[in-house]
């Protein structure tokens, strides 16, 4: 389970400092009176010490996509030559400088599952006296 929470704004961060500059009271008692827990205050005093700003971190970007319209074409056009290709060969053959977690993504995005097939018999379990 992920929990996706929103960053504190730039008032609450503020009026924290500054209660925390003025010595209004003891860090839980500051807490308390913001709502917020003692550990974000302490990293939020840290990381004014370490940078001289208190503003939040920038959040992880979006993805893009390393194959274009044209790019997903090709790929497409490549699993219908050999569907039974390895993502490996899929890249090498697309022309695409991309890893092979790019392809395994494109080919999801274009509904395109790869199940894997056994070459042999499944492994037994022998069991030993």
């Amino acid at each position: 389970m992920t929990i996706c929470m929103e960053t504190y704004s730039m008032d609450l961060r503020e009026r924290v400092v500054r209660a925390c500059d003025e010595q209004i009271g003891t860090r839980m008692e500051i807490a308390e009176t913001f709502g917020v827990s003692t550990a974000w205050i302490r990293r939020l005093l840290q990381r004014r010490r370490e940078t001289g700003d208190f503003s939040s971190r920038p959040r992880g970007g979006r993805r893009f996509c390393a194959f274009d319209e044209g790019g997903m074409e090709r790929l497409k056009s490549l699993v219908e030559e050999q569907p039974d290709a390895t993502l490996h060969e899929l890249l090498d053959r697309s022309g695409v400088q991309a890893s092979i977690m790019a392809v395994h993504r494109a080919l999801e995005r274009m509904g395109c599952h790869r199940k894997k097939s056994r070459s042999g018999p499944p492994n037994r379990i022998v069991r030993t006296l």
